[in-house]
C-alpha cells in the first residue's frame, strides 16, 4: 500500500517587494506549520520522506515539518512550483517504490486538483491544509484518477 501525505505550504507574505518564489511564511504561517506538524505527530502520520517545492514558503513549510517530524532534510523538486495535475502526477507516479508514504509540500490549486483527482472528493485546502490519501497499490506509477482513498484532512482552521 502506497500512501501520499498532501500539504499545502503555510501562509506567506503577500508584499510586492518579494518576487513570488521568495515570498517568506508570516510569523502566523510559522505557528500553523508548527501546530500541524505536530497534529501529524500525535495522530502517528509520519511519512518516511518529504519532497518540497523549493520555493522560499514551501521549502520553509517542509523544514518545519521535518524538524518536528525527526525526518531528514526534504527533498527539493523545482516541478512543483507551478506544476499542473498531470505534471505532479508524473512526478508522483515516478516516486522510487522503496518508500510507501511519502509526503508532497506544494502550492494550490495543484494541490487541491490532485486530491481531488485521486479521491473523486472536493477537498479544501486552506495554507498548510493537509491530506492523508491511500492507494492499494505497492507501486507509485498505478496511482491514477479515483483510485485514492481520502483517510485524513486537516487544517489550522479546523
Amino acid at each position: 500500500m502506497k500512501k501520499l501525505l498532501l500539504i499545502r505550504h503555510a501562509e506567506a507574505v503577500h508584499d510586492n517587494a518579494y518576487e513570488d518564489f521568495e515570498r517568506p511564511l508570516t510569523e502566523r504561517g510559522v505557528k500553523d506549520a508548527e501546530f500541524m506538524a505536530q497534529q501529524l505527530f500525535a495522530e502517528k502520520i509520519v511519512p518516511q520522506l518529504l519532497v518540497t517545492s523549493p520555493a522560499l514558503r514551501t521549502l520553509a513549510t517542509a523544514d518545519i515539518f521535518a524538524e518536528f517530524l525527526s525526518l531528514p532534510k526534504p527533498k527539493e523538486d523545482s516541478s512543483i512550483y507551478e506544476a499542473t495535475r498531470v505534471t505532479l502526477l508524473d512526478m508522483i507516479n515516478a516516486f522510487d517504490d522503496k518508500h510507501d508514504f511519502i509526503g508532497l509540500v506544494g502550492h494550490n490549486p495543484t494541490i487541491e486538483n490532485i486530491t481531488h483527482y485521486f479521491t473523486k472528493i472536493p477537498v479544501d485546502f486552506p495554507t498548510c491544509g493537509i491530506a492523508l490519501v491511500e492507494f492499494p497499490f505497492d507501486n507509485w506509477e498505478l496511482l491514477s484518477g479515483g483510485t485514492g482513498t481520502l483517510k485524513w484532512h486537516s487544517s489550522p482552521k479546523d
